[in-house]
């Protein structure tokens, strides 16, 4: 309950009181130093043991002209290092960028929902890592791994960036996801302890992600917006 508590405090708090950029506020860096254009082409961003927002952000953009891609480092409202990696290393598939327009999950409410479902499943975190990519229908998604005080991973949370949807969980509610709800109810339950114990997990992570869309509604917010009103 407290960290949703804080959540919420965070959430209320305005953006420039935040003391690192959310993942809205260094794209809009990079469309500010390099032009609106640039935000067409990007394939990931990664954001690593955010408290809650990363202290920097690494932008995989494609290059325009087919000359792999380009690696970006925001931090501190500025690109402050730029890099040619392999196109192997950008985590998706070639070709796949991420439409902007879809976006209606900044980082500080993808962690709104992260946290929420983590305090559903009685998983403690300390920090979170955030990765922003397509997913394999070319739709973005949030992938928020949770991780301890010991910088080891206790959680990860799948977060549709279009809808807030939570998608799938590992290493929470037994890594049950919305499917295994759907083809349970199909194919009918079962009996026993193991079934119990089954039923009682994919009934924690419906109601949960039922709650996830009551957050996204409250954290919802559009990128198109975001950028349009600089």
């Amino acid at each position: 309950m407290w960290r949703s508590l804080i959540v919420l405090l965070l959430l209320a708090t305005p953006a420039w009181a935040q003391e690192n950029a959310t993942a809205y506020e260094a794209l809009r860096v990079v469309g500010t130093e390099l032009g609106r254009g640039a935000l067409d082409h990007i394939v990931t961003m990664t954001g690593v043991k955010g408290d809650p927002q990363p202290e920097k952000w690494k932008i995989i953009l494609e290059d325009p002209e087919g000359r792999g891609v380009r690696e970006l480092q925001v931090a501190e409202g500025k690109i402050d290092s730029t890099d040619r990696p392999d196109r192997s290393t950008a985590g998706s598939t070639e070709g796949a960028t991420i439409n902007v327009s879809r976006l209606n999950l900044d980082s500080s409410g993808a962690f709104a929902v992260a946290s929420h479902t983590a305090e559903a499943s009685h998983t403690r975190f300390a920090t979170a890592d955030y990765a922003l990519r397509t997913d394999e229908r070319g739709e973005p998604i949030w992938i928020v791994t949770l991780l301890n005080r010991s910088s080891r991973p206790v959680g990860t949370i799948y977060i549709g960036a279009t809808r807030g949807t939570v998608k799938r969980t590992e290493g929470m509610f037994a890594g049950a996801t919305m499917e295994d709800v759907e083809n349970d109810y199909d194919q009918g339950q079962g009996s026993g302890v193991i079934s119990d114990v089954k039923k009682r997990i994919k009934h924690a992570f419906h109601r949960t992600q039922d709650e996830a869309r009551g957050m996204f509604e409250r954290v919802r917010r559009s990128f198109s917006d975001f950028i349009n009103r600089e």
